[in-house]
């Protein structure tokens, strides 16, 4: 089952997605219109909400609720989304500007904090006090995620469990969340909701894992941003940070003097140097490790097409190209 057929087997309930996403994006702002539509129409996987509406599926689920929550988790992912770019300073993303290219700084941290209140707005609706201690837990994780990740940069001692922490809680812990809410909305109980939480953290993990090694083994057209962006910001992510561990001391004083300065001037130098270690390889294993794990804890819940089409998300999770 590829990408285009999972889409598929949920068209119904994605369709309801997006038609609850630009209700609720509604405001007598006009700023807030135009930069809310402008991120969450830029063409992104919306491999979250997926999550969520497949978990629900999964599990027999025949309400309305996991449509809201699926809009809830992307509105939440979309907030991370325009802080993390001016945090970043990044310019591109998914092959465009990124907003606050377009509108500046300010209006791109307000109207992530728009999309993060109006998130939670919805969840009060939903009316489940797991839900929200699920979700407001998630949001706390995802904050503290891009802390680290602010301590890290420019540092060239950031190891491997340091960075398995940040992309933990900045990435993975909504991609947790999101699959949570499916078991919660289905009434499936704690063992079925610890699973599918398990599912969703492994997944998280393998997709941030391959994201990071695409940063240097892809085509800026095929990410939609620029390669070398991690670099340029001086973040250690694991490519760079196995690199350094297997290079001989020169080049690895190379890579640790690129992360404590950013910039991309010796790129072509850091591409080198990644390639004639198994930086890359090394990486794409730790996150096939990290989606066999996913598929794993869905053993916990009931064979059906959506199970099929949830271990098929692990496996687009780290054979894909974008």
């Amino acid at each position: 089952m590829d990408f285009s057929q999972i889409r598929r087997l949920i068209e119904d309930d994605f369709k309801a997605t997006d038609a609850c996403i630009l209700q609720h994006l509604r405001s007598d702002v006009v700023l807030i219109n135009q930069v809310g539509h402008y991120i969450v129409g830029s063409g992104g996987k919306r491999l979250r909400p997926m999550i969520v509406l497949l978990a629900a599926r999964a599990l027999g689920y025949q309400g309305e609720r996991h449509v809201d929550l699926a809009a809830i988790v992307e509105f939440i992912h979309t907030a991370t989304l325009l802080h993390d770019d001016v945090v970043d300073e990044s310019e591109q993303r998914r092959n465009r500007d990124t907003a606050n290219a377009v509108w500046g700084n300010a209006a791109s941290v307000l109207v992530g904090d728009f999309l993060y209140s109006r998130s939670f707005e919805m969840m009060v609706a939903v009316g489940s006090m797991r839900i929200m201690e699920v979700l407001s837990h998630a949001t706390n994780r995802i904050a503290e995620g891009e802390v680290l990740q602010l301590l890290n940069c420019n540092d060239p001692d950031t190891d491997e469990a340091r960075y398995r922490e940040v992309i933990l809680r900045k990435t993975a812990t909504l991609f947790e969340a999101g699959a949570r809410l499916g078991a919660i909305i289905s009434d499936a109980g704690d063992t079925t909701e610890q699973a599918l939480g398990a599912y969703g953290l492994h997944l998280g993990m393998a997709f941030q894992m391959i994201d990071d090694a695409l940063d240097y083994g892809s085509s800026g057209v095929d990410i939609g941003k620029n390669i070398g962006d991690d670099l340029a910001e001086g973040k250690p992510t694991l490519p760079l940070i196995r690199a350094i561990t297997q290079s001989p001391p020169q080049t690895a004083a190379m890579l640790r003097q690129v992360i404590e300065t950013g910039g991309t001037e010796r790129i072509d130098e850091v591409l080198a140097a990644i390639e004639s270690t198994d930086a890359i390889a090394y990486t794409a294993r730790l996150a096939a490790e990290e989606a066999q794990k996913a598929k794993q804890a869905l053993d916990a819940i009931p064979a059906s097409t959506f199970r099929d089409a949830l271990a098929a998300l692990a496996d687009f999770s780290v054979d894909r190209s974008f």
